[in-house]
């Protein structure tokens, strides 16, 4: 068996984006994915998300293969066995869509994808739950071509793991979103709590509840879990974000960088993928250089909760984060662009804005465009003061070159 040497040359890693719907997908597109991953209908671990049926899941592959895009579709619930009686006609289905790749979690069905399908490539899932280089080669013997390693993994040990595997295997860690508290995503909370399996992509995130303690003698008084009086988040998760450690990640062999959200809105898919792609090509291009300070701060300017580095540098302490309302949001997108013509920018008004206001132009691979909103118009060319009708159009003016989908975005009121 071949083992990973050292490179003559540090790779430029993939920047894997996610997409829960068309809009998100051809944000992540737009904005600078090197591949998107998906759900379909079924056997998708993000039941709450549109997701994709086969015909939406051939066009999203043609238009992503037309720009050298790939798409990989996850199949990461772990089924029952009527779900597996059933999983044979999806696979062909799958097969037929033409996908670069099948996530998947359950040995039950890597085995099936291998044996109904040997052309599709598989890539096992974090929810397999590898953190160790004997389960990558076991998986590796399966037939598996990549594994995306467990959120709980140091860049140390990814650096061991990609030392004892073959270099034929590719290694895809996740970079930023939203952290699970039970070992790589495998939690039964959610179902002992409400009924919705978290394992078959409907978690009611029981996690980000607030819990406080209570003596059997003492019914209705509740004790917090710790010095908060108001009570605890025991469980409450910050997000992750390693996009200043993406050359450390590169260093210990990573093929890939992935960013969790395929139930995030289009704005944030965009904003986050943004953000990375400026840094990875910052950092790995022929003339590598510092990654701009802006770039950070727009991983600020989408919905978020606090940041970590999760346990990239071992155990770590820090992940809990005790609030109520579990976002930080400092910006919201007003409109998204249709068009630009003759110095005007036409929008699709998302939520209330006015003549006067400073606003920000999100576009893809620049530093956003400040500018302040005037002779607003509506969509009959009529001057207004406010654009307050959900999804009018509107304009005003822009001497700058502005693509059709940049987002149009405001601070939100403190």
């Amino acid at each position: 068996m071949q083992r990973q040497t050292a490179r003559t040359r540090m790779a430029k890693p993939e920047l894997l984006a996610p997409a829960g719907d068309a809009e998100c997908f051809g944000a992540a597109l737009q904005f600078g994915a090197d591949a998107v991953y998906v759900g379909a209908k079924d056997y998708g671990m993000r039941a709450a998300a549109k997701n994709f049926d086969f015909p939406a899941l051939h066009e999203a592959v043609r238009q992503a293969h037309a720009q050298g895009v790939k798409v990989y579709l996850t199949a990461n619930v772990l089924p029952r066995n009527a779900e597996m009686d059933a999983f044979p006609a999806f696979v062909k289905e799958v097969s037929a869509c033409g996908v670069d790749a099948v996530i998947a979690a359950d040995l039950g069905v890597i085995t099936q994808l291998r044996a109904i399908a040997p052309e599709l490539t598989v890539h096992a899932s974090t929810q397999t739950g590898v953190v160790n280089y004997q389960t990558a080669n076991a998986l590796y013997a399966l037939g598996v071509k990549r594994v995306v390693l467990a959120r709980e993994l140091s860049i140390a040990e990814i650096a061991e793991l990609r030392a004892k595997t073959p270099k034929e295997l590719e290694i895809e860690v996740f970079v930023h979103g939203a952290m699970c508290m039970s070992i790589s995503g495998r939690c039964l909370l959610s179902e002992y709590l409400t009924g919705r399996d978290a394992n078959r992509g409907a978690c009611a995130q029981s996690c980000r509840w607030k819990y406080a303690l209570m003596e059997e003698k003492r019914p209705g008084q509740y004790f917090p879990v710790d010095e908060d009086s108001d009570g605890s988040y025991i469980l409450n998760a910050k997000d992750l974000c390693l996009l200043p450690y993406l050359k450390e990640l590169a260093e210990a062999g990573v093929d890939s960088v992935k960013i969790e959200g395929r139930a995030k809105a289009a704005y944030y898919v965009a904003g986050v993928t943004n953000a990375y792609r400026m840094a990875l090509d910052a950092l790995f291009d022929d003339s590598p250089r510092a990654v701009p300070d802006w770039v950070m701060q727009e991983l600020n300017n989408v919905s978020h909760r606090p940041y970590t580095v999760g346990f990239a540098f071992g155990q770590r302490k820090d992940l809990i984060w005790q609030e109520e309302n579990g976002y930080i949001r400092d910006y919201e997108v007003v409109g998204i662009v249709q068009k630009q013509e003759n110095g005007r920018l036409y929008v699709s008004q998302r939520n209330r804005f006015f003549a006067g206001d400073e606003v920000e132009i999100l576009m893809p691979q620049k530093k956003p465009l400040v500018l302040t909103v005037t002779d607003l118009q509506n969509g009959e060319g009529e001057p207004i003061e406010a654009a307050n009708h959900a999804v009018m159009d509107c304009s005003f003016l822009c001497d700058e070159a502005v693509p059709a989908g940049a987002f149009v975005r405001k601070q939100t009121a403190e």
